[in-house]
């Protein structure tokens, strides 16, 4: 029998907020739509949130093809998730198989993001019953580096939180435009809006959205300052972090 498709809809709360959420068949998928509905309340950013919800669209899937309750995995099922994640798409299906030289549809860092957002899933359906809450999490004691050891040390340090699952990820450095890059780019445009928004992302480090979100009344052109303020802005431009000069 056919598993029925999973998409993810934009949906707007009765606030106005925007949010998202994954259907099976045009049916809100319950426990999703609560994780997600609760980011949404605490002022996750809704790109965030689409984020949860393509992830655990992704997660369900896999459930639905191997006949899998959310509610009743174990960890070793999580695992073999991961290995269909790195499957090419068409493959997934099982229909067709998959050729050694094939190359994955997904990266390390993809899969481990996407597990970062089923460790969030099972942590808030764990504070409503569901004893799955620590499935890709584990507590372990605190490690120091070096010989010094603090006062009281032998009573044990705070523990930390660590993957159950993850890959090892390539820690790729960001490349930066060189300056005659810049100024080609920035010679490239016609109007002087897009000229400034250029030159002030290469000058300030801001963030797209928070560019977007700027008013007359945050910059101070005589002390050369840009204050960023976390908004509800008209264009939907968001700041995703707290406020700064």
């Amino acid at each position: 029998m056919a598993s029925v498709e999973l998409r993810v809809q934009r949906v707007v709360m009765p606030s106005g907020v925007e949010s998202a959420t994954v259907l099976r068949g045009g049916v809100m998928v319950d426990p999703v739509d609560r994780f997600l509905a609760h980011l949404t309340s605490i002022d996750r950013s809704p790109n965030t949130v689409r984020a949860y919800a393509h992830d655990l669209r992704d997660y369900f899937d896999f459930l639905e093809h191997r006949a899998l309750h959310w509610d009743r995995v174990v960890l070793e099922d999580l695992g073999r998730f991961v290995a269909w994640l790195r499957l090419p798409g068409e493959v997934r299906g099982g229909r067709v198989a998959a050729l050694p030289w094939v190359d994955s549809d997904v990266c390390a860092a993809t899969v481990n993001r996407k597990l970062s957002a089923l460790a969030s899933f099972y942590e808030f359906h764990q504070r409503h019953g569901v004893e799955l809450g620590e499935l890709l999490t584990r507590w372990r004691p605190g490690r120091r580096g070096g010989s010094w050891k603090p006062f009281l040390a032998h009573l044990g340090s705070r523990p930390e939180r660590h993957r159950a699952i993850a890959l090892r990820a390539e820690r790729r450095v960001p490349r930066e435009l060189s300056q005659a890059e810049m100024t080609t780019l920035i010679d490239g445009c016609i109007r002087l809006r897009d000229k400034f928004l250029l030159s002030l992302l290469r000058s300030s480090g801001l963030r797209i959205g928070e560019a977007l979100g700027l008013r007359h009344e945050d910059l101070d052109v005589r002390r050369r300052l840009v204050a960023v303020r976390p908004r509800s802005n008209v264009n939907g431009a968001r700041a995703k972090t707290w406020s700064r000069e």
